[in-house]
């Protein structure tokens, strides 16, 4: 080997970072926790109660059509008139970005609470993660505590992943994977990963006790692995890959297409109303994040040909390009499984001989592989999607075929402007005339 000897951090570096670890941890377990609950506490009342007080009798035609487009105009509005414009766009940003400056936390959370509950096809990761970052960054960074600004960022991150998918695990996965993106030699990998996974483990078990999220779907029992299997399994995450890969080719001119609209409100309240048609187009199961929904779908599948479950999944895909193109604030991952579920479910329908578990799972694989570029991360989502660990072994032969298709295609992902101005025109105008 070469290069300079890796140096372990001592012991008591260790244990100084147990306590902000564990604080982190639960600390942006409640966040999510809270900002969901407020997110659902508006989407009952939106979608439930009101239409139900108002004596309507369906949900799914002009009400999905007006509550999308005022959820645009409100989000819109939020990110032109907010402090700090409500973060960073996260059309133009990975998972996670360096730490946002506190006037900009409210409004972004103000544009996340509102996409998710109004039914945006969009998932809390990339926001909710923004805004735990910077609060860490906020409370550890000072020159009495001594934690440098990318320890912060990495305690957050995880904490968050942990809370979110209510285990450690995804956290380490995609560290392990940072850290060798990042060519970090520091010391021993389990030193670097030591602090952000009891952070992250502090965040999974806050989760697990106020909530305890799954992901796991309802399937048909896997009869136990078969060569075939792997088989199966490739073809399935390419075909879904390559679906994926459609919007990423659409992407930068979905992106160009609205911010060329010059103002945040026009731009998202178009967006909104294209949501709300492709709302009425795919029905409810199409509509917000995706995991309850995809849910729901687990349980229809069976009734339904593998061409309406395919639509689904295609009108998905449509309203996942508006929203992250047009400027909502949110993630990709979570409607990303949903799609790759409903594939998953068309193909097993159309070819009943490959087992639902497999062809779920594989189509997860290639959906979250496309949208979050991290092989770790996919098989993570593809494997608690089934929640059957013996597919494992076939995921990791399918991930291969994959991998070389999805290495040389573009990110799902567009330049920031240069400068790094907010993404409206009319926006950094306002920005210079005030500078």
């Amino acid at each position: 080997m070469t290069g300079e000897p890796q140096r372990p951090l001592s012991t008591m570096h260790l244990v100084r970072l147990v306590v902000p670890a564990l604080l982190v941890g639960v600390l942006c377990a409640l966040t999510l926790v809270a900002l969901s609950a407020l997110a659902n506490w508006i989407q009952d009342l939106v979608w439930e109660r009101l239409p139900t007080a108002w004596g309507l009798a369906t949900t799914e035609t002009w009400w999905t059509v007006l509550v999308l487009t005022v959820t645009g105009l409100l989000v819109g509005a939020t990110i032109r008139w907010a402090p700090g414009h409500a973060g960073v766009d996260p059309a133009t940003t990975d998972l996670v970005t360096a730490p946002l400056p506190l006037r900009a936390l409210p409004g972004l959370a103000v544009a996340l609470v509102l996409g998710l509950a109004g039914g945006v096809s969009l998932g809390p990761e990339n926001p909710i993660i923004a805004i735990n970052v910077a609060l860490t960054a906020w409370i550890l960074c000072r020159p009495r505590l001594g934690v440098p600004v990318q320890g912060a960022v990495g305690l957050a991150m995880s904490a968050t992943i942990g809370a979110m998918f209510a285990t450690p695990l995804a956290a380490a996965l995609v560290l392990t994977e940072t850290f060798a993106e990042g060519g970090d030699r520091t010391g021993p990998l389990f030193d670097r990963l030591f602090g952000p996974l009891v952070a992250a483990g502090a965040g999974a078990v806050t989760m697990v006790a106020l909530e305890a999220p799954t992901f796991a779907v309802d399937l048909p029992a896997y009869p136990g692995v078969h060569v075939g299997d792997v088989l199966s399994a490739a073809v399935v995450a390419v075909v879904a890959a390559v679906l994926t890969l459609l919007v990423v080719l659409a992407f930068p001119f979905v992106h160009r297409f609205f911010h060329g609209l010059r103002h945040p409100v026009l731009a998202l309240g178009l967006g909104g109303l294209v949501l709300g048609l492709l709302g009425v187009l795919g029905g409810p199961l199409t509509l917000f994040k995706g995991l309850d929904q995809m849910k729901e779908l687990s349980a229809d599948a069976a009734d339904m040909t593998w061409t309406a479950i395919l639509v689904l999944a295609l009108v998905k895909l449509a309203a996942l390009l508006v929203a992250a193109g047009a400027g909502f604030r949110g993630g990709r991952i979570f409607p990303a499984v949903f799609v790759g579920v409903a594939v998953g479910f068309a193909a097993s329908s159309l070819v009943p001989r490959v087992p639902a578990a497999v062809a779920v799972s594989a189509a997860v694989l290639g959906t979250v592989i496309v949208v979050g570029r991290s092989g770790w991360l996919a098989l993570f989502m593809a494997a608690v999607v089934v929640n059957d660990a013996r597919l494992i072994p076939a995921l990791c032969i399918a991930i291969v075929p994959l991998w070389l298709v999805v290495r040389s295609m573009p990110p799902l992902r567009v330049e920031p402007p240069a400068g790094g101005a907010p993404e409206f025109a009319a926006v950094a105008r306002r920005e210079r005339g005030v500078a």
